[in-house]
């Protein structure tokens, strides 16, 4: 039997489109259970992922996907199915954007911070895209620059942009070309309208902002992964209105948030998980303000929540 070689352009977890080399698209199944690296997820392919299909086709003459290449990395969040322990939200990413808003709607500084670590954790490259600057007051913009200090510091390349009007999105245009990379965030932030910025012959549906709680609409179910025209692919995910963290160890969280792996062995204890520990040198540079507060009580989150517990919350 021969194979096949292509990439996955959408997955719904039932049913995929797969990219060949040639170029040509086909709508493909999975041929019996896919399990990778022991991960037990809603869904064992996602967008992203290098595939061989079998040269035949089943029943309904749709492709079929017998196995899965290796994946340089991927993102998982949390599932908020019981049953699962993780959603695949893109894998092989050259580097994920993360969007966020200070309002229409809010993303908190927990979600980000629980982005970057899942994104540490996996050895994605991550920038973050201060969207909606047109619409600020003085005050809100005054802290979007503290926030882009902050984040910045740490070592996270930082762009303030509005992607409805075009405005400070060449750069991306350019780091794209040739790269596969990832756009999140929450619903209404802006992520569709960027990307039909970015390529003009994309034309995806954009939501709309809930007067109410001043949330997105999702109008993006699946993430699907989108050619460009100047060469590369982007995947658009889903809005996230929570982020949880799976698969890490607590006893070595730290080293996802780099402005604390900077300071592993200066602790008075070679274990120190730097919450009630004497001489900890990250409570001392927390308290002296050189590693974020919002950082150090995400950085406590995470050490202190039940493994079994789903995040719903807005704020996460």
């Amino acid at each position: 039997m021969t194979y096949q070689k292509g990439t996955v352009l959408k997955s719904t977890g039932k049913w995929y489109i797969v990219e060949l080399l040639d170029g040509s698209i086909v709508d493909c199944r999975i041929r019996g259970k896919i399990r990778l690296d022991g991960l037990r997820t809603t869904n064992p392919i996602a967008a992203g992922d290098v595939v061989l299909l079998s040269s035949d086709r089943d029943e309904e003459g749709k492709g079929v996907i017998s196995s899965v290449e290796l994946r340089k990395n991927y993102i998982a969040r949390k599932s908020t199915n019981l049953s699962k322990q993780s959603q695949i939200l893109a894998a092989n990413i050259d580097k994920a954007y993360l969007m966020v808003t200070l309002k229409s709607p809010v993303t908190h500084l927990a979600f980000i911070d629980r982005f970057l670590v899942s994104a540490e954790s996996f050895r994605v490259p991550v920038s973050i895209l201060f969207n909606k600057m047109d619409i600020y007051t003085e005050d809100e913009l005054f802290y979007s620059e503290a926030l882009i200090d902050l984040y910045s510091s740490i070592g996270y390349e930082c762009h303030k942009i509005c992607a409805e009007n075009e405005l400070n999105i060449d750069f991306l245009r350019k780091e794209i070309v040739g790269n596969q990379v990832m756009i999140s965030g929450h619903s209404g932030v802006g992520k569709t309208t960027l990307i039909n910025k970015l390529d003009s012959n994309l034309t995806l549906r954009t939501g709309e902002i809930s007067d109410h709680h001043q949330q997105g609409q999702h109008t993006t179910t699946f993430a699907e992964m989108h050619r460009l025209q100047t060469g590369g692919y982007i995947i658009d995910t889903p809005g996230i209105r929570a982020f949880g963290i799976i698969d890490l160890e607590k006893d070595v969280m730290s080293h996802y948030f780099p402005e604390m792996r900077a300071l592993i062995g200066l602790c008075k204890y070679h274990n120190c998980q730097h919450l009630n520990e004497p001489l900890c040198k990250i409570k001392l540079y927390v308290e002296q303000g050189a590693i974020s507060e919002s950082r150090y009580q995400t950085y406590l989150q995470l050490m202190t929540e039940d493994e079994n517990e789903i995040h719903r919350k807005k704020d996460m």
